[in-house]
């Protein structure tokens, strides 16, 4: 198929016209048009992010990549004499695990069948990895599938991975330079991505329900042992705490609920979708032959099961294990993704300690919220006390913080006043934005610190305080510290443990947030949810404002909804794509490109070498765009 034939198909599909395509090819379209509003006539090139941005992703995918590689490397050796490439995605589509021939890598770059490809439907039109992330599904994306021109010589097979709580984590994917004409040819390519994509999923259970029982499930007894087709793990209350995909779809089944709403699975009894008491399901052990380990299912059905036993057991409890799970506080801090559990472990290690905490992270990342989590998990009595020392003025902070005595200064109230810091006693003190704190309150502060008193404005006598502190900063510190700005010995006080929180837009648990916010803005007895469409552009936007701006905009589309379903036109209007897109008129793909470059700019406060970074392209490349376009250079 030519380039006029492949764009005027599109154009038929827009229209509404049958062309025989895949439903799942025909929808992908659709959304390239009229959400992300993409224009076949303009081919654009792979996309490789930078370097920097490739060594972001591939930290926050490190434990997947990990638990996945025995699996990858498996797989690849059954491909590669076809001449397999092979990626895996994360969830917003970068390339960050990448198996090949060396000898080709010239061509696999340029295909952007290459470590660091950002394969997301916003960025690359209809492709396997970005429809995979868009629908949940396997799928084959087979030559003129693509949406654009410069992909339809490839053949490209995808299967989701999904992590232990039912979010997607990240997209398999093996491909073709070039492939036979039929899409039938990979079929068996399908098959091998996704019984691979079970034993990843099946493995990264099993590392992270070591406390668990965990049962695995198969149609026939035969595969029960070597394939099981499903995975769930129970803590000793009977509840569930993690499930592979194959899983969650097996409870959804049975108890008569969407398998894309995990939240409805875990937390529940296991007993409400099995016909079996716990401790018959514990007893599903090898100790008996695979054909005796019959259970029944809430729906009707039949299947296999095979009990894995908690590897470490703890005493006193029903059946002799438990789940070790942190406390409530620490539960709250994000989804059950690596880079949130990561961060997890350090916060229940350091939350009972006395040690300084240095939070950092871009504003409106959830600085206070995750200080607050360090107080309640800590088990100290006293207040949590928050300091926003960007918001005080300059000449009213040390009162403010220290406290006054009667009569310290003229408009001071008569009976003097006690400061935050003592406030704060027995309790933890949040000091948010303390690179903007005036340097000479950081030498009083310091001196609280070392010393352990306070020394109210006026007074002649300290007063000894106790309590811990928590500060904040989007500002590099040790940058402060270098310049001369922020004191190097305070500095140092306060950063005895750092704590750093990924921008929303990196963030893999990002829909278990946006669940969360539908949650918090929900009325009584009407549940939040999010059209399709609107839930693509919530997932695809950048979030500049990050949690806050998120937060800001569910409260908006939910005033403005109906009936709880919240659609691409109640979302505040930036997020928006243009209404009514005119088939593929260049003009409205400029459009969109002029404001994702102008907000991007924004995010970054007018740094071009930045804004080029998070768009993965070169500053030459982001100077040439802003030319074309009519963008001034910021000052």
């Amino acid at each position: 198929m030519g380039f006029s034939d492949h764009i005027k198909e599109i154009e038929r599909v827009w229209q509404g016209s049958n062309t025989g395509r895949d439903p799942i090819v025909v929808d992908s379209w659709r959304r390239c048009l009229a959400t992300y509003q993409l224009d076949p006539t303009r081919p654009q090139e792979a996309v490789i992010v930078s370097e920097t941005r490739l060594r972001e992703h591939r930290q926050q995918a490190e434990d997947l990549v990990h638990i996945a590689r025995s699996g990858l490397e498996r797989l690849y050796r059954q491909v590669a004499e076809q001449n397999y490439v092979l990626l895996l995605s994360d969830r917003q589509g970068v390339t960050v695990e990448f198996l090949g021939d060396a000898s080709f890598n010239n061509n696999l770059r340029k295909a952007g069948l290459y470590l660091g490809s950002e394969w997301s439907e916003p960025r690359a039109g209809t492709c396997a990895v970005g429809a995979c992330i868009a629908t949940g599904e396997a799928l084959t994306i087979h030559q003129t599938d693509h949406f654009d021109i410069t992909h339809t010589p490839l053949s490209c097979t995808a299967a989701p991975i999904y992590d232990t709580q039912g979010a997607l984590a990240a997209v398999l994917d093996i491909s073709l330079l070039s492939s036979p004409i039929l899409k039938t040819s990979q079929n068996m390519a399908r098959h091998l991505v996704s019984s691979t994509v079970r034993r990843i999923e099946l493995a990264n259970l099993m590392a992270n329900s070591r406390h668990d029982l965990v049962l695995r499930f198969a149609g026939a007894p035969e595969f029960l042992d070597v394939d099981p087709e499903a995975a769930i793990s129970v803590d000793g209350g009977g509840r569930i705490t993690g499930m592979t995909h194959g899983g969650a779809r097996l409870l959804a089944n049975s108890g008569g609920v969407d398998w894309r709403s995990p939240e409805r699975l875990i937390g529940r009894q296991v007993t409400d979708f099995f016909d079996a008491g716990l401790d018959e399901l514990a007893s599903l052990t090898r100790a008996s032959l695979p054909q005796d380990r019959r259970i029944a299912v809430r729906d009707g059905s039949l299947l296999y099961a095979h009990a894995i036993e908690p590897q470490q057991r703890v005493s006193g409890v029903a059946i002799g294990w438990a789940a070790a799970r942190p406390p409530p506080a620490i539960a709250r801090l994000g989804g059950a993704v690596p880079a949130i559990d990561a961060l997890r472990r350090k916060v229940e290690k350091l939350a009972p300690s006395r040690l300084p905490i240095l939070l950092q992270g871009q504003t409106g990342t959830g600085k206070e919220y995750l200080a607050r989590i360090v107080h309640d998990a800590s088990g100290v009595t006293g207040r949590f006390v928050a300091v926003n020392c960007a918001a005080i003025p300059e000449q009213l902070i040390e009162s403010e913080l220290f406290g006054y005595t009667p009569g310290a200064f003229t408009g001071a109230l008569a009976k003097g006043r006690k400061g935050l810091i003592e406030e704060a006693e027995g309790g933890t003190l949040f000091l948010d934005e303390i690179g903007d704190m005036p340097f000479a309150a950081q030498s009083r502060l310091l001196r609280v610190l070392a010393e352990g008193e306070v020394m109210p404005v006026g007074g002649s006598a300290p007063r000894k305080v106790d309590f811990r502190v928590v500060s904040a900063s989007h500002r590099p510190l040790a940058d402060m510290v270098a310049a001369g700005t922020f004191r190097e010995d305070l500095y140092y006080r306060l950063n005895a443990a750092v704590l750093a929180l990924p921008a929303l837009c990196e963030r893999e648990d990002f829909p278990w947030l946006v669940d969360r916010l539908l949650e918090k803005h929900g009325r009584s007895g009407r549940p939040l949810r999010l059209a399709g469409a609107a839930r693509l552009l919530i997932l695809n936007y950048r979030w500049p404002g990050n949690i806050r701006e998120l937060d800001n905009a569910i409260a908006f589309a939910a005033a403005l909804c109906d009936d709880g379903l919240i659609e691409v036109e109640d979302l505040p209007d930036h997020l928006t794509p243009l209404a009514h897109p005119r088939g593929l008129a260049t003009a409205a793909g400029e459009r969109r490109e002029e404001a994702d470059l102008r907000a991007t700019l924004a995010a970054c406060k007018g740094n071009v070498s930045e804004a080029a970074r998070r768009l993965g392209i070169d500053r030459t490349t982001m100077h040439r765009r802003m030319r074309r376009l009519g963008i001034d250079r910021p000052h």
